[in-house]
């Protein structure tokens, strides 16, 4: 149900352990300070951050209702509400944007004296927290620093204003269960209250990279790890009909839609690859098939990564979860590789790889029944400490005819945008 938000009504806030959430019909909130963290450490170039940060806000924002403006001034961002919007809608879309540490929904009110501030403050408090029993700590700061009172002063003041106005509750200035930041600003800023982001750096602040997709668990959380680090995804799908159906890809297309949630729109690249699967399986030994193919799929991803403007290629692979990831399986496919091939998940075991599934909401389409090109022509005894120059001479039997195939295989390249939503 659409949660309107416009004025200030509220049900009331409900706590969770160590965190404070407003929940409701109806909330107070017309604006939200955007908190970062890593951004913050960025030195001369914070503020490049601090835009790409911005862009990708706003993005966020075309998929709610409502008019939105985005502004950044002092090392703050603000997300002003222009009209009636979902309140709920507006912070899960939000929670979708990479260098966002924390959403702190603010209400403010214009520099009137302190006795409208303290009216304003003790309003506040008792429309957020309709159960008063709680620890809290006032944290005033002054950005603006002709107003007539200092930040000690104001913690002291407003800390007396709310006792006396709310006597069940109790200052803890080390360990409050409510922090009350107010912020001396062009206008005052007034929040308690940090939903949780999902961190990490904005989108496309860090490049692009080729991400090889399949239908499995284990690509689709790749790429919302590498895109958590700020790299924007391009992504490429090995399809082989008639061994794979089209339900296998739909499915990847749908983790791609999933993915773009967070990572923006992802061109997706569907590439044939049934002739090149079928020429290995014909000339080369068997236990060697998933290393030698997945040493073609490197290659044309390279091209593809290359031709697209990709500084890297990524994968869901981890280190000795199966036979074509131990390292030494991984040196070898690396090998026909030029550029860094970026594997965010190198180091987790299956159940912290699910954990991201679940958490992004790949895994259940994951899990659906339709196989993929890299699970038709499985070994049953895959080699699992593959020599490099062994490989190299079995793909010689190929020569003469790979190098064709692997032309027809790029030609036949349909590139799909995913998006999520509308967008």
């Amino acid at each position: 149900m659409a949660v309107p938000c416009l004025g200030w009504q509220l049900e009331k806030a409900v706590h969770w352990p160590g965190e404070w959430f407003t929940r409701g019909r109806e909330c107070m909130f017309n604006v939200f300070l955007i908190k970062y963290a890593e951004i913050g450490v960025k030195g001369k170039n914070k503020y490049l951050f601090e835009e790409a940060l911005a862009v990708q806000v706003k993005y966020a924002l075309k998929r709610c209702e409502g008019t939105f403006k985005v502004t950044r001034t002092d090392g703050r961002i603000y997300v002003h509400a222009l009209s009636e919007f979902d309140y709920e809608e507006t912070v899960d879309n939000l929670k979708t944007v990479f260098g966002i540490s924390g959403i702190c929904p603010v209400i403010y009110a214009e520099d009137e004296g302190f006795e409208k501030l303290s009216r304003t403050v003790v309003e506040y408090v008792d429309k957020v927290y309709e159960d008063k029993h709680f620890t809290f700590k006032v944290h005033a700061r002054r950005a603006r620093k002709n107003y007539p009172m200092s930040s000690m002063e104001l913690n002291r003041e407003l800390g007396g204003v709310l006792l006396a106005a709310f006597p069940e509750m109790k200052v803890d200035v080390h360990q409050p269960e409510a922090m009350l930041h107010v912020e001396i600003r062009e206008k005052i800023y007034i929040y308690s209250m940090e939903i949780p982001g999902p961190g990490g750096m904005p989108v496309g602040s860090n490049g692009k990279a080729m991400l090889l997709l399949s239908g499995g668990i284990d690509s689709p959380a790749a790429g919302y790890m590498i895109a958590k680090r700020g790299v924007k995804i391009d992504a490429v799908y090995f399809h082989a009909p008639p061994y794979t159906s089209d339900r296998a890809k739909q499915k990847v297309v749908d983790l791609a839609k999933q993915i773009s949630r967070y990572a923006g729109p992802v061109y997706l690249h569907v590439i044939n690859f049934t002739e090149i699967q079928l020429l290995i399986y014909e000339k080369c030994p068997h236990e060697e098939l998933t290393i030698i193919m997945r040493r073609y799929m490197m290659r044309i991803a390279e091209r593809l990564a290359k031709e697209n403007g990709c500084l890297g290629l990524a994968t869901g692979e981890s280190i000795g979860q199966v036979a074509s990831q131990t390292v030494q399986s991984l040196a070898v496919t690396n090998e026909v590789c030029t550029l860094p091939v970026f594997r965010p998940l190198v180091g987790f075991d299956k159940m912290e790889i699910v954990d991201v599934a679940e958490k992004i909401g790949t895994y259940e389409t994951s899990i659906l029944p339709y196989e993929d090109c890299c699970t038709i022509f499985v070994a049953k005894h895959p080699v699992t400490k593959p020599n490099l120059n062994v490989i190299k001479r079995h793909e010689q039997n190929l020569e003469g005819k790979i190098e064709g195939l692997v032309e027809q295989a790029i030609a036949t390249d349909q590139v799909e945008i995913v998006r999520w939503g509308n967008l």
